[in-house]
């Protein structure tokens, strides 16, 4: 049995790309940003699409148009749990997107549900009330706090995963955490992307205070990644999987060079997308803004982490 699945607030597809890699049928996917559509479609060619705000769609008219769907994927809105919004204000009406959840479980009525956020939602004041929706439609609820790099993944992500199942409850198996991929890994060492002196004019003190950081720790002839917006020294080894990726402009390549001492570029979104999990094949193509692919990476979910979900659930299909 193949696992008919819609991904609400899809993104880039992460969710699903993971899934179809597990064995799951993609049959739509909803967002409400244009180029997150354009990236659904161009992956997910044989799925519908659904643009706007899901929250205007009936759930009763989705389902006659997709047929019975067996999992329901969905990322509702996370800025607003985040810390990375820091001390701005909060949108509730925004965190209550997370109820579309099970206003389309009640018409839909999937056997399963994967629910994934910020690690930060779990302390929402409404958490336990959208607990208790999801178990007052026959669901039971296991929750997961998931890193990234213990799936394989280049990046050190941790995320809340809410595992609902209307059959049993379900034991979803988690790798141990051995053999983490570095981000050295995923980067292109060709010469397809510039590079520019690190000490040139205009460069700002903050910048090179954080290579010098590095510079210091590691020596002179090491490359190593400056990272923006971060704690700490401001920067990373290559040996280790990558930080967070936001949906900023956020990390920095330094390599040693023999004219200028070192150079640097940032990291581009084709070395972003690897660093998530996706594979060669998933097509960033879509005429989108540099700046709206990173967004696009930012945003989405590692797909290792719930193709090992999908396959979990598979294990009580089969």
């Amino acid at each position: 049995m193949t696992l008919k699945t819609i991904d609400l607030f899809c993104g880039a597809g992460g969710s699903s790309y993971g899934a179809r890699n597990a064995g799951a049928e993609i049959v739509a996917g909803f967002d409400m940003w244009d180029p997150a559509i354009k990236a659904f479609s161009k992956n997910f060619p044989n799925a519908k699409t659904f643009a706007g705000d899901l929250r205007l769609y009936d759930p009763g008219e989705i389902l006659e148009e997709t047929g019975p769907i067996d999992l329901i994927l969905a990322s509702p809105e996370c800025t607003n749990h985040s810390v990375a919004k820091g001390s701005k204000e909060r949108c509730e009406v925004s965190k209550r997107t997370a109820f579309e959840v099970t206003r389309y479980a009640k018409e839909i009525d999937p056997k399963w549900i994967i629910l994934e956020n910020v690690v930060e939602m779990a302390s929402w004041s409404e958490q336990s009330n959208l607990l208790e929706e999801l178990w007052g439609l026959g669901y039971f609820v296991k929750e997961m706090r998931l890193d990234s790099s213990e799936f394989g993944v280049p990046q050190a992500r941790k995320r809340l995963f809410l595992i609902c199942s209307k059959a049993t409850e379900v034991s979803i198996p988690v790798p141990s955490g051995i053999n983490k991929v570095p981000v050295k890994n995923i980067i292109d060492w060709s010469d397809k992307y510039r590079f520019t002196p690190l000490r040139k004019k205009n460069r700002a003190t903050k910048t090179l205070e954080r290579a010098d950081n590095a510079i210091n720790s590691v020596g002179s002839n090491v490359p190593f990644l400056i990272v923006y917006y971060g704690t700490g020294d401001g920067w990373m080894s290559l040996e280790k999987p990558l930080r967070t990726i936001t949906t900023l402009d956020r990390f920095a390549l330094v390599k040693p060079d023999k004219k200028y001492g070192h150079v640097m570029r940032m990291l581009q979104p084709e070395e972003l997308k690897l660093a998530m999990g996706f594979g060669p094949d998933y097509d960033l193509d879509i005429r989108v803004t540099r700046r709206e692919k990173i967004k696009l990476m930012g945003n989405g979910v590692c797909p290792p982490v719930m193709e090992a979900l999908v396959r979990g659930l598979n294990s009580f299909v089969h």
